[in-house]
């Protein structure tokens, strides 16, 4: 017999209810709350973030961003294999044929507590028709953004004509490249992976990618080239004009709406030196302030679009959002919502970036598409039903100047703190009117909550036991309705606790 479902009762006095707790109130409860935890087996961070209360001492953005490693290589040698191995996860699985999209192009990874960031080039036209340049604009791009890069190639057929293409292209880039001999589960691989000491790219590295074999090899010796900080992806330091990511998929309007909010005269770029493919920024005036809207390069340039032009897109919006703070997503209405434009909204979501829905082409928009295109947005986009919405021409520039305060807006929910006091009477209040349902004979409880960083917001509540996704996305509602969080992401995760034993 399953257990039943979380229904919400109404509350409708909640907010008001927190509202009428004083200040002093709201900090004595959490005093006491929090010294109820001794009796439970915490853990040294857990020690660590209530003694912090819940905020990074450390600034994140003061730093430099870690280094990028590009592993690159023809289709079917393994590197999606290869990947997940490094990652120590199943990330998104993508097959080598045409046409096939994959979620994103970059992950977070980290070796022996070095944090770098992994691009995966995978998702290569394996039909020989084309096949030359292709290749060339794909690899080019993951390697010009790279400090180094892991050759795959395959052991078990040798070197091939593509092999030997992309490494005439590695040794035009000058940069570290290691040789990853892939699918050698024994001697006899080892034997045969020797023939590609003649790629003339050093000691090949013999690996088992689907076993696990030799990685860890591989790693230590990528440790040995990569740099401390990124020579090529950098991170603003905090401070200055907020930095804007706009994105969305090709041809949906991007460059043009760029254009009519860099009109005439008011634009300086900031040309970062480096490769021949460097982010560009644009400052840009708009609302009496200024506005950095980072890594336009994929924006402004169109020569390498003719092939490549999905995983070009996708690498773009990943580097972008990686720079910025809110994400203008770009989404056309004469068309219906595709699977893409989904994609890219929830890769902003994940990438924990403010987020601000632009509708192009609104003005041509008459009535029976726009009562579809309000059943497509409820249907794809019900998960940021909290980002703001504005519609707009991009060719025209109608009604461009409401990004400002649709900009103002998500990232003041995305910069908002809540103190852990007034947190803990929100979360009083909420239990009380809806606890948690009963599970397995048990009632888990919400010990103390406090949150653990802003920019996104991203709450830790210590628990008794485990909250049910719907009772979490009840919490996160909540929390909205409460605290405002219009534009921004936020994050609900548990510590589960056990009562500690007697001794």
């Amino acid at each position: 017999m399953s257990e039943p479902e979380f229904h919400e009762t109404p509350d409708e006095d909640l907010v008001d209810r927190v509202e009428s707790i004083s200040d002093e109130e709201a900090e004595q409860r959490a005093t006491a709350l929090e010294a109820g935890l001794d009796s439970y087996e915490l853990e040294d961070d857990d020690r660590a973030l209530l003694a912090a209360h819940g905020f990074d001492v450390e600034d994140e953005e003061t730093l430099g961003a870690a280094p990028v490693l590009a592993v690159v290589g023809r289709p079917n040698v393994g590197k999606s294999t290869l990947v997940n191995r490094i990652l120590g996860r199943r990330a998104a699985v993508v097959e080598d044929v045409p046409g096939v999209t994959r979620d994103r192009v970059s992950y977070r990874a980290e070796w022996n507590t070095k944090e770098f960031t992994l691009v995966d080039t995978g998702g290569w036209d394996s039909d020989s028709k084309g096949m030359a340049s292709r290749i060339a604009i794909q690899s080019e791009v993951a390697v010009d953004m790279a400090d180094a890069v892991v050759l795959v190639v395959d052991a078990t057929t040798g070197p091939t004509s593509t092999d030997e293409m992309i490494v005439r292209m590695l040794r035009r880039k000058n940069k570290p490249v290691l040789l990853a001999a892939n699918k050698v589960d024994d001697e006899r691989g080892e034997l045969m992976a020797a023939e590609l000491w003649g790629l003339g790219m050093g000691q090949p590295w013999t690996v088992s990618a689907l076993h696990g074999r030799g990685v860890a090899d591989l790693l230590d010796e990528v440790l040995t080239v990569l740099p401390e900080v990124s020579a090529v992806e950098s991170r603003v330091e905090e401070g200055g004009p907020r930095r804007v990511a706009l994105v969305g998929r090709p041809n949906v309007g991007k460059s043009s709406l760029l254009n009519q909010l860099m009109g005439t005269d008011r634009v300086l770029v900031d040309n970062v030196a480096g490769t021949t493919r460097d982010p560009v920024d644009e400052l840009i005036e708009l609302g009496g302030q200024q506005w950095r809207f980072v890594d336009t390069a994929g924006i402004r340039r169109r020569a390498h679009q003719a092939s490549g032009a999905d995983f070009y897109a996708a690498l773009r919006t990943q580097t972008a959002l990686e720079r910025a703070e809110v994400a203008i997503v770009l989404l056309e209405v004469q068309e219906p919502l595709s699977e893409q434009d989904v994609r890219i909204v929830t890769t902003a979501v994940e990438a924990g970036r403010a987020v601000v829905l632009a509708f192009n082409k609104w003005d041509l928009l008459d009535d029976e598409r726009r009562y579809y295109l309000e059943r497509e947005i409820e249907r794809d986009l019900s998960h940021v039903a909290w980002a703001p919405r504005v519609n707009i021409s991009a060719k025209t520039g109608r009604h461009a100047e409401k990004l400002v305060p649709a900009m103002e807006t998500a990232l003041e929910g995305w910069d908002t703190r809540i103190p852990t006091g007034r947190l803990n009477a929100f979360l009083g209040e909420l239990v009380a009117a809806n606890p948690h349902p009963v599970r397995g004979g048990k009632q888990p409880r919400i010990l103390f909550g406090t949150q653990a960083q802003s920019r996104p917001p991203k709450f830790v509540l210590f628990t008794t036991g485990f909250l049910d996704h719907g009772y979490r996305r009840f919490i996160t509602r909540r929390l909205r309705e409460t605290f405002g969080f219009k534009g921004t992401p936020i994050e609900v995760s548990m510590r589960i606790r056990e009562k500690r034993r007697a001794r």
